[in-house]
């Protein structure tokens, strides 16, 4: 990701079908999305990427090491325009990434408990469910359960 992606990815970011998932589900002013971006690149542990097919940028990636021995989480949408089959094209290219360019060697997720999308998105992509934090998030209305995901990469080897 570069400076030239930022409004983009905060349009993204903004879109209602995409802010309804995240933690953070106010409207991201554009100073808040640079500040974020500033603070993020000058973060060796992240890894921000833009996923593209075909020069077209459709979705992004952001991969945060959080401990040592690569162990990192994932966060990631797709553009609300974006074609159908992008979101499996976005996870193959992010795990491609996380396991062969990164060298991880374990990729966490998590989904809000009544994204069922994400839920099944994670299992598709080979993770397994390691547990639910109950009613972990607060949106400011409703409590919220956590669904907890991890990929290692001999899992993820055994498929590619």
């Amino acid at each position: 990701m570069a400076v030239s992606d930022l409004e983009r990815v905060l349009a993204w970011r903004n879109h209602p079908e995409v802010r309804r998932y995240m933690y953070t589900q106010h409207e991201i002013t554009l100073e808040e999305h640079s500040r974020w971006f500033e603070r993020a690149t000058q973060d060796r542990s992240r890894h921000l990427l833009i996923f593209e097919n075909d020069a077209v940028p459709l979705g992004f990636i952001n991969i945060h090491q959080i401990a040592t021995g690569g162990i990192a989480d994932w966060g990631f949408y797709a553009a609300p325009d974006a074609p159908k089959g992008t979101g499996r094209q976005l996870g193959q290219a992010a795990l491609q990434y996380a396991f062969k360019s990164a060298g991880l060697h374990k990729l966490c997720g998590q989904a809000l408990g009544y994204n069922e999308k994400s839920i099944q998105f994670h299992l598709s992509l080979g993770f397994t469910q390691e547990g639910i934090l109950r009613q972990q998030h607060f949106d400011g209305q409703h409590y919220h359960d956590v669904v907890c995901f991890g990929l290692l990469a001999s899992e993820w080897q055994k498929n590619h």
